[in-house]
């Protein structure tokens, strides 16, 4: 075999790290998108009894955006274990408690239910902000696309830029805005 199929096929097997921003990402529409890389079926060498996915960091989970009043109506089911220890907490109480765990939740649910479930979800590492440990960072090699385009803020885009842009009307001396 020769030194380049050699690295090809070492390409292929080995674990690569991919960053996701969720910023401004539908969880729902995100998690089909990464449990293909962490399913790992992108690669040409995919089975089902294969355990050949790849490590997935998402950042920015704290900016994702639900559909509508998905806010007020969607609601997460939990159980203890113990008799009456059902509870059902609303999408915004629990990105309040914890930021990362709705997306942690759509992943989970995108799986499938087999028994490499929980050994995949532990390869999906989930962080709140664009802050991530220096360790993490430097295993990075690739980046998924988003799904929607985020637009940059008003706010964000420097003053010399707005002075530029040409403007449909010019306001009166006079006038006075309510």
């Amino acid at each position: 075999m020769s030194a380049v199929k050699r690295v090809q096929q070492w390409a292929t097997f080995a674990r690569t790290w991919h960053i996701f921003d969720c910023k401004w990402q539908d969880p729902y529409e995100s998690a089909g998108v990464i449990k293909k890389y962490l399913m790992g079926l992108h690669k040409p060498i995919y089975h089902p009894m294969n355990d050949c996915g790849d490590v997935v960091v998402c950042i920015n989970s704290r900016e994702i955006a639900l559909r509508g009043d998905d806010w007020r109506q969607r609601a997460y089911f939990h159980h203890t274990g113990y008799p009456g220890g059902a509870s059902w907490t609303l999408a915004w109480e629990l990105h309040s408690k914890d930021p990362t765990m709705i997306i942690k939740k759509a992943v989970y649910r995108a799986l499938k239910g087999n028994l490499q479930r929980r050994h995949t979800m532990e390869r999906l590492l989930i962080y709140p902000g664009e802050t991530i440990p220096d360790d993490v960072k430097q295993n990075i090699t690739n980046q998924i696309r988003q799904i929607r385009f985020v637009p940059t803020r008003l706010d964000h885009i420097p003053e010399e830029e707005v002075q530029k842009y040409p403007k449909v009307m010019e306001y009166p001396e006079d006038y006075v805005l309510k």
